[in-house]
């Protein structure tokens, strides 16, 4: 791996927790009430878009509001990021709902019913 490349896995790791920070008690929005769990933060090498993926739990209402919510302090995110981590370009924040635990689940749970195990 390149100097390059880890220079963005360190980025990543310090949004990451920059964000889960924020999430923890600075953002007031009523709509992120629900648990939020930040897993994982994708930047490309150009480093001018993020993709923060989030886990929610609650209902599909809430979590489409979290979402919103989300999209809605994107800006105030962004604008703390550049200042804590003293980035020289402000990357645009995409937040995008993190399902892989639920789909693995499921998966789960299709392979115990192929194979006769299913729960009682």
């Amino acid at each position: 791996m390149t100097v390059a490349g880890h220079r963005t896995e360190r980025i990543a790791e310090e949004i990451r927790n920059e964000v889960d920070l924020m999430l923890a008690g600075e953002l007031k929005d009523p709509r992120l009430a629900c648990v939020l769990n930040v897993t994982e933060v994708r930047v490309p090498p150009g480093m001018r878009t993020v993709r923060v993926f989030v886990q929610l739990e609650g209902s599909k209402e809430e979590r489409a509001e979290a979402l919103k919510g989300l999209k809605a302090a994107a800006g105030y995110v962004r604008h703390e990021l550049v200042e804590r981590l003293q980035l020289r370009r402000a990357p645009e924040l995409l937040f995008l709902s993190d399902e892989s635990e639920e789909y693995g689940r499921h998966i789960d749970e299709l392979l115990r019913k192929v194979s006769g195990q299913e729960k009682p």
